[in-house]
């Protein structure tokens, strides 16, 4: 005799899950037409940097894949539809004393089930201070950093992880708190904290994605079930940003080896069921799919200029 799920009156449901990112976005391009599905990078070991001194005398870097807002570049504001017009593909820094409007219409968050109101859902600068302030941690690194999200893994190993470490060493950092948004994000941000431990930098992935980045493999994830583009809490709600930032920094606290994940316990406040919107292609006509073909190709076209523009200046 077994039991059935109206015996058992306590089970969630199936879909009740962390999204499989990876087999969505697969099955998304291959219906939109595209016949090179992606290859995620993949790690059998990871480093592991144990922390060198408290966290209460650490100096703490944050690193985003968030894009600072180009009035010129289009909708970047909330609401506002994928924008590869406002994609950055430079390593780029801001000073931590200062405010600043960084925006993620740039990549491919969840639209329908994120307003992109409040940035303090994915980047975390003002519940930082906020961790100096107590004494949780002890202070701020002269900069933050924005890693370029690339589908190129080569280039972020060759190009930007080099760049953001030179700039983490020049600024004496003792740890660095990674924040993805959209699926390549997750990518980007876990090779990135690869590379900083390889080099002597304690790191924690903040993330909605827990397949890429247990995928490709990092020290420490904390991994927060909400969609994607809200890695540091939930929008409009302090508490639970600072209650998101505080897991990241027990994670970093307690870890004792690489791949070490911690589930956040808090819950997204919205419908149950926003899992199984994102990137489903069963819920999508012909003429939806068709459209979206054409759109991706446009924004594709656009990117691909804003990177050639960008290499020939640096150049």
């Amino acid at each position: 005799m077994t039991d059935t799920k109206d015996d058992l009156p306590m089970f969630a449901p199936d879909w009740d899950q962390p999204v499989r990112y990876m087999l969505r976005t697969r099955e998304w391009y291959l219906a939109l037409g595209y016949n090179n599905p992606y290859v995620w990078a993949h790690y059998l070991e990871a480093p592991f940097q144990p922390l060198k001194k408290p966290l209460a005398q650490s100096r703490v870097t944050l690193i985003t894949t968030a894009a600072p807002f180009q009035p010129d570049k289009g909708p970047q504001g909330p609401g506002a539809p994928y924008n590869a017009a406002a994609k950055f593909y430079q390593v780029y820094s801001g000073d931590t004393d200062q405010d600043h409007d960084l925006r993620i219409s740039h990549v491919g968050i969840d639209r329908k089930h994120t307003s992109m109101e409040d940035s303090g859902s994915w980047f975390p600068l003002p519940a930082m201070r906020r961790a100096v302030a107590a004494g949780r941690i002890g202070a701020l690194a002269r900069r933050f950093h924005g890693a370029p999200t690339n589908r190129s893994q080569r280039h972020t190993l060759d190009v930007d992880c080099p760049e953001i470490l030179q700039r983490c060493r020049e600024d004496g950092v003792d740890v660095a708190v990674l924040l993805p948004n959209c699926p390549i994000c997750h990518q980007t941000i876990s090779l990135v904290a690869r590379y900083l431990e390889e080099h002597g930098i304690p790191t924690v992935v903040m993330g909605c994605a827990k397949d890429i980045v247990e995928h490709c493999g990092v020290p420490r994830f904390l991994f927060s079930d909400f969609p994607l583009g809200n890695p540091a809490g939930r929008p409009h709600d302090p508490a639970s940003q600072d209650q998101t930032l505080e897991l990241g920094l027990r994670l970093l606290e307690t870890a004792c080896g690489p791949r070490t994940t911690m589930q956040s316990p808090l819950r997204w406040q919205g419908p149950a069921d926003w899992r199984l919107d994102y990137l489903n292609v069963e819920r999508l006509s012909a003429e939806e799919l068709a459209r979206l073909r054409a759109e991706n190709d446009h924004a594709k076209e656009v990117a691909k200029n804003i990177r050639a523009t960008t290499l020939t200046e640096k150049a």
